[in-house]
Parts: C-alpha cells; structure tokens; sequence
C-alpha cells in the first residue's frame, strides 16, 4: 500500500522532485531500508547523502535530498533542509490519520510502556508504533512519517535529555493521552534538581487538545507539579494511577514470578486480574497506565489486557533468556536478565527486585544451589550527585539477595566500595573486560542480570553471556 505519492510528499514537504514515485515506507538508514522506502538523507552523525546510491540499489522507491548526489539517477525530491522536510511529512500524515494517538515519555520505563500499549492496541485494531526507542529530534518524526492512513492508533514514544525538547515533538505528535511514567533522577546533568525534570517531562502535556487526557503516576514525588502543569496549560481531564484510593487505576496486588507478573487491579469501578508476561513491580504499575490511555481513547481495557499476557519484555530491557551450556545444554543453564540497554538508579533498583525474585537451581533443575549475580555498568548524566547515587545502590533492599554484584566503569567504583564484602565481586574498568571474565563468573543454575547505561556499552557483557550456550527465550508457562 502507498504510504507518500509524488504529489503528497512534495506538498508535504514543500520540495521539488526530479520524477514521479509512489513510497510504502519511510527509511533513514540504507542497512534497514525496504525495498519500495523513501530513503531521507538526514545530515546528523554522517551525512545521509553519502548513501543515497546505497538505498536505490537496497531497492528505495525514491530519496528526500537536499542535494542530488553525483551518479545518482532515481526519483530524488529535493528540499531545503531534509529533517525539516521528515517534519512536514510527520505533520502531513499526522494530519490525514484518523488513528487514536498516545504518547509516552517519563524517566523510567517508556519502552516498556510503548510496548505494551503497541499489544494492548494490536489486540483491537491496526496499530503504528515507534520502533526501538525511535524517541528524539528525528526519531518521533519518522514515527509519524510512517503512520498508516488507515491505522487505528498510533504510540509515540518521546525522550529527552534537556529542557525543551520534548514541546516541539509533543505539539507535532498531538496525542489523544498523553502518559508521563515516572520521574527520577535521570540527566541530572543537565538539571539543577529533579523539579527541572519534572517540568521538562511536563512538557508532553502542551501537545495535549482541550479535549485531551494526561495519565500520571500519583505515587511520583512530582505528581503535585505535573498536576499544577497540567491544569496550566488548559488540560481539563488527568487520570491517576498507583497505589492511592483515588487513582482511577490502582494497583491491588502485584505477584512477581519468574515468566511474568499477575497483576489485581481496580480500574474505574471494576476489579481486575490480568498477567503480563514479564516480571517486575514497575512493569505491573506502567501497566495501569498503559489500560487508562486504552480506554481514555474508546478501545477496551478488558481485551487490552488479556493481551499483556504475551507481551515479552523487549532485548535489553528486562528480555529473559535461558543460556544452555554445553551440548543439549546437559552441562545446566544460567538464567540472563538482560537490563543492558540503559540504567539509571531507579531502574536499577527494579531490575534487583526482579533479580531478587527469580529463583535459581543448580543448573539441571534441582532448585536451591545457583547464586543471583548482578553485573552493572555505569549509570551516566547523573551529575554532581553520581558518586552517591552509584554507592547509594549497596543499601538497596534487594542487594540483600543477591549473592555477588560485578561493576564496571569508574563511577561503579563507588558502588564497589560501598558493598559489604561478602557480596562485592570484580571490579573492571570497561564491559569489554568485564565481558572477557563472563565463562568465569557464572555457573550452571545461576541467575544473571546485566543493566547500565548506554554508553556503558553492557550489551557486550549480555552478549558475552549468551555466547556460553544455546539461548532460548523463556516461555511464560514453563517459569511462570
């Protein structure tokens, strides 16, 4: 199906194109376009315009230059400036769409979110969403680029890592809800205090209608000011969710297993249990606010989360695997919990909960004998407070079952040093030498788990892990 003609495209855009074309998709990287993508040369890391050739011989229907490349002879439309010109496409398509649109953002669990919503929508209609964590300057642009005609609702995630940037795309994405997940200490680096986040992730409301709905955790610190933010800019409907009697979704109960979490909850008037296939507290409370937006915009909470039973945690953001070492795997197995993608300390804090709750064996079977190991990278922009924040996680009450913590980087030192004895492993000074040690820090009928963040580079480490054997995702059923 045509998702850009020549002549959308060039009003959208306000370009020129040198002959006609008709795009199912929208691409900006050569290696992942399909073929019949309309390939945008963005000017960020490298210049896009070095692999236009690339994406006509992947197959591209045509290419959104601000330049014609010499030798390049496909359909090329050409505009002043190429990430405006994905703007005026995503504002173009955002306008056609009849899709229910929600945008997520927060300082912890946004992917997770997006993910959800994307089960909970895909279970009742056509749905478009963000890929990855497609959520900065030029990755909700083309999130939206790529939006269907015809979808039925469409997930934006958005990020930031400074004031101002998440108004531009919020206003752009125009979401039916909108939904802040938390607040925390993320990017203090760039913020005098926690409150400048708040306001910063505050900003995600302003792209809100009069008749939009902002969703927000009641448990946060911040919630007061997200609230006052809220009512400020002319949001007249807030749904709350957590623990508290008045929150229209409330978490009852949450029973955290390995292959997933049961969750009792009363949403509205109603009593609810649901599971989700993955485990985790923090996974349990997104939840709720994943079942408000799906009934803030008309779809049905009841058949949304019937569908977070398959729902799976994403590579690198809570993904359970099972390394079967040696033949057959007849040497055991060693449990991964891979966390690598980012980290932050009150991400880390859910993944120990999670590591804590997951039991261990001896690698064949018999439960009881295999130890919880922790291995954990930096956690970066933290700022002037990075050295406490880091020690601070020793007194976290999940260390307690966790039998050793691994670090890595020059701020874990602080963590390092700051854990009893008994439970501090190695320290090393990157993941490329701390994934060197992995055969030797683990055995059969351990439980791993790997989180820092993405400068950390701790896929290395998980994908050190998952070279030891065989990997197989675990199945809900057989750990649940």
């Amino acid at each position: 199906m045509t998702l850009w003609t020549r002549a959308a495209a060039e009003a959208a855009t306000g370009g020129a194109a040198t002959a006609d074309f008709a795009a199912r998709g929208v691409a900006i990287d050569s290696r992942a376009l399909v073929p019949g993508d309309l390939f945008v040369a963005l000017q960020d890391r490298r210049d896009g315009h070095d692999f236009v050739a690339d994406a006509f011989r992947a197959g591209a229907a045509a290419a959104l230059v601000e330049r014609v490349p010499d030798g390049v002879t496909g359909p090329c439309l050409v505009v002043p400036d190429a990430l405006e010109a994905l703007r005026g496409l995503a504002a173009a398509a955002r306008a056609r769409s009849r899709a229910k649109v929600v945008a997520v953002t927060g300082s912890v669990g946004k992917t997770g979110t997006k993910e959800m919503l994307r089960a909970a929508f895909a279970a009742q209609g056509e749905t478009h969403a963000a890929e990855a964590s497609f959520n900065n300057h030029w990755g909700v642009p083309l999130t939206l680029a790529r939006l269907p005609e015809h979808a039925r609702f469409c997930v934006v995630e958005i990020g930031m890592n400074h004031a101002g940037e998440i108004r531009p795309l919020a206003k752009l994405t125009r979401p039916h809800a909108a939904i802040v997940t938390t607040v925390a200490a993320v990017h203090l680096e760039n913020f005098r205090n926690e409150a400048g986040i708040a306001f910063a992730k505050a900003e995600i409301l302003e792209g809100l209608g009069p008749k939009g709905v902002a969703i927000l955790n009641r448990d946060n610190a911040h919630y007061a000011r997200l609230l006052r933010r809220a009512k400020r800019v002319g949001v007249t409907r807030v749904l709350r969710f957590g623990m508290g009697l008045r929150c229209e979704a409330r978490l009852l109960e949450a029973a955290v297993a390995p292959g997933g979490t049961t969750v009792t909850a009363r949403l509205g008037g109603r009593r609810m249990l649901y599971k989700i296939g993955a485990p985790g507290r923090h996974m349990a409370m997104n939840s709720l606010a994943v079942l408000l937006a799906v009934e803030a915009v008309g779809a049905d909470p009841v058949r949304g989360a019937m569908a977070l039973a398959a729902w799976r945690a994403p590579e690198g953001r809570g993904a359970r695997l099972r390394v079967q070492l040696g033949e057959a795997g007849l040497d055991g197995e060693i449990t991964l919990i891979d966390e690598s993608y980012n980290a932050n300390p009150t991400s880390v804090g859910a993944a120990l909960e999670v590591l804590a709750a997951t039991p261990v064996e001896d690698g064949i079977g018999r439960v009881g004998r295999g130890r919880r190991i922790a291995i954990l990278g930096d956690m970066l922009e933290l700022g002037s407070e990075e050295a406490a924040l880091h020690a601070g996680l020793a007194s976290h009450p999940a260390i307690a079952a966790t039998d050793r913590v691994h670090t890595c980087g020059e701020r874990m030192r602080a963590l390092h040093e700051a854990l009893p004895s008994e439970r501090r492993g190695v320290w090393a000074k990157d993941s490329a030498t701390l994934a060197q040690q992995a055969r030797r820090l683990l055995d059969a009928g351990d439980a791993v788990m790997v989180k820092g963040s993405l400068g950390a580079k701790m896929a290395r480490v998980a994908d050190a892990v998952k070279a030891l054997g065989r990997v197989r995702a675990v199945d809900a059923e057989e750990d649940g």
